[in-house]
């Protein structure tokens, strides 16, 4: 995190937010719910080296594009999000596409009622899209495909806090991993990507094995009181924008947020000792 510091709290000029989605795949395994993760690649100017899920900024192209759409219709979504409807689009279109770049996900089907089965044929127009050679409502209208947005659930949003170089609006959304598809690590965004339980994803981090922000670390633990994925498909989430605020103390950085109580358990993070430039 490049943090500035200014006396016991982070002050600094707010940044402008840059609109995000983030997708949360889940999927029913053996030892209960899994989510997808990626692990960020070090150096990254935006939470490099950090665990999160798939998701990025929001492309002018999502809230332009005309695609086919299947599943609640844009009002529907600029209503859960308290956004506008060319914003709520383009929120939908971004969590989409971004799955669909950051680990091969695609959530799209010939008709309405169908999701494709194998995503290996838009190897190429992956690779494009992640160049931004290829706008996703292209993609979608080349291929016939028709965008699921029924597929898709809103969970959450946290925005960047103040005193970030980098600031984001994120709304997090969840979605059922489709069946047959294969979630990969073949971006260029990740290191390693892998399956867990949201029980051990957070084992993992507090053993030292991964980096989570606040935002990832309290999904995973919400998540982590469902016992199957059509539970949390079920789950109606009140959505109100989270905005943790950063301060200093002691040397360290401190991110303060709701319900923080149990990130902070395991001593301080390793963020903490370098939020200074």
């Amino acid at each position: 995190m490049a943090i500035e510091r200014s006396g016991e709290s982070v002050g600094a000029a707010a940044m402008p937010l840059k609109d995000a989605s983030t997708v949360i795949l889940v999927r029913d395994g053996d030892r209960g719910v899994e989510v997808f993760l990626l692990q960020r690649v070090r150096g990254m100017a935006f939470a490099g080296g950090m665990t999160v899920f798939p998701g990025g900024g929001v492309d002018p192209s999502d809230s332009a594009a005309t695609v086919a759409w299947a599943g609640p219709p844009v009002p529907w979504w600029s209503e859960r999000f308290g956004t506008s409807e060319t914003l709520a689009q383009a929120l939908v279109l971004a969590a989409v596409r971004e799955t669909f770049e950051e680990c091969g996900v695609l959530l799209a089907g010939a008709t309405p009622d169908t999701v494709v089965a194998d995503t290996t044929p838009f190897g190429e127009a992956r690779r494009q899209l992640e160049a931004r050679e290829l706008t996703f409502g292209e993609f979608l209208e080349r291929e016939g495909l028709v965008l699921r947005a029924d597929l898709l659930r809103p969970w959450s949003n946290w925005i960047t806090p103040v005193g970030e170089g980098r600031r984001y609006d994120t709304r997090f959304f969840v979605a059922a991993a489709p069946e047959g598809q294969i979630a990969d690590g073949e971006t260029s965004e990740a290191d390693e990507v892998r399956w867990q339980t949201p029980q051990e994803a957070i084992a993992h981090w507090q053993e030292g094995g991964s980096v989570l922000l606040p935002p990832t670390w309290s999904q995973l633990t919400a998540l982590s009181r469902f016992g199957s994925v059509a539970e949390i498909l079920a789950a109606k989430p009140q959505i109100t924008p989270i905005l943790p605020t950063l301060v200093t103390g002691d040397g360290e950085l401190r991110v303060e947020f709701p319900e923080q109580d149990g990130y902070y358990e395991a001593g301080p993070h390793p963020w903490a000792a370098r939020g200074a430039n």
